[in-house]
């Protein structure tokens, strides 16, 4: 078993709101079998740190019992800052994040896997870098895992497209809350978190984590058609961020371009017409091609403009809702 970052390292240094103002979230889906551990080693960790924050167990749709585990279990060491929330059935772990920060105030939130694939000592590490400014920190993960090819492609896709500054995209993170009040999460998008905050301004760091052997289950997150999902959503978030803003950057440019297209053909088919140059095809074809490109372009051309007023709108609403986030501070 590989040994967790902090054995031998010195405490971090905490503040007083960095013990108290806190939630740890955790989704879970059939996660039973690590629910005595989980309780108890985050338990231990607490008492051990002397931090007052809170855990917010989802469980996202189990059918083994995983809520009522938990529950019976912090019930009975009297852990009343333990709470246990859950899916009617499974949604994913984007809407376990989401969920759980709904049902906390806490300053700081930290996503933490169920399968204990981090050692709970990892809390306070993430803490101590919030508290020193930090709007987000992620874990890069130190240790043997399977998919480490395929996440070392994924990650330097990341960091080639959108310029993040950390290695490790998908992993145990720490945040402000307040970071989800302007990065809008859609369902797998918690992978890119970490990309969409950045694009807001936040800031961000990451810190090494060890990662632990799995000790019961199964992983429950993941499988080969993850990566084609993963793949459609990156080039989902890359469109949002680089279009959603001036679409007609794009629907209009490819509008143009193929107006101007067909314009060419145009002249090319005139031209073949006055010099009687009968292509072996016939002038039908490319007749055709010209009312093809010019439909197109022109239709591309016009949906960029209405692509022009969404973008205002929402432009517009994240206006209303900065101001309303500032009234409310």
């Amino acid at each position: 078993m590989s040994v967790p970052a902090t054995q031998g390292a010195p405490q971090p240094q905490l503040s007083a709101t960095a013990r108290r103002d806190f939630a740890v979230i955790v989704p879970a889906y059939n996660e039973v079998e690590n629910m005595p551990a989980l309780v108890s080693e985050l338990r231990a960790m607490f008492v051990r740190y002397q931090l007052e924050g809170e855990v917010v167990l989802v469980d996202d749709g189990s059918t083994d019992g995983t809520a009522e585990k938990a529950r019976e279990l912090a019930a009975a060491i009297g852990w009343d800052r333990f709470k246990v929330v859950s899916h009617r059935r499974n949604f994913g772990k984007t809407e376990g994040l989401l969920t759980g920060a709904d049902n906390t105030t806490a300053k700081w939130l930290i996503l933490y896997d169920a399968d204990l694939q981090h050692a709970p000592e990892e809390i306070p590490r993430f803490l101590a870098k919030l508290d020193e400014g930090w709007d987000i920190v992620t874990g890069r993960k130190i240790g043997h895992y399977e998919k480490r090819g395929v996440s070392s492609i994924y990650n330097a896709l990341n960091r080639r497209l959108f310029k993040v500054p950390v290695s490790d995209l998908n992993s145990m993170k720490a945040f402000r809350h307040e970071v989800l009040d302007e990065v809008h999460l859609r369902h797998d998008w918690h992978r890119f978190f970490v990309v969409l905050a950045v694009a807001k301004g936040f800031s961000v760091t990451e810190i090494d984590i060890a990662l632990l052997p799995r000790r019961a289950g199964e992983a429950k997150y993941s499988g080969r058609s993850r990566i084609v999902v993963g793949l459609l959503d990156l080039l989902s978030v890359a469109f949002f961020l680089f279009f959603s803003r001036k679409p007609l950057m794009l629907f209009g440019v490819t509008g143009l371009v193929l107006a101007t297209l067909g314009v060419l053909v145009g002249v090319v088919t005139i031209v073949l017409r006055v010099a009687e140059t009968m292509p072996p095809f016939g002038y039908r074809p490319l007749l055709t091609l010209v009312m093809m490109l010019e439909v197109l372009g022109f239709l591309l051309f016009g949906f960029g403009f209405v692509a022009e007023l969404v973008a205002q709108q929402q432009a517009e609403l994240d206006a209303i809702q900065r101001r309303l986030r500032a009234h409310d501070r």
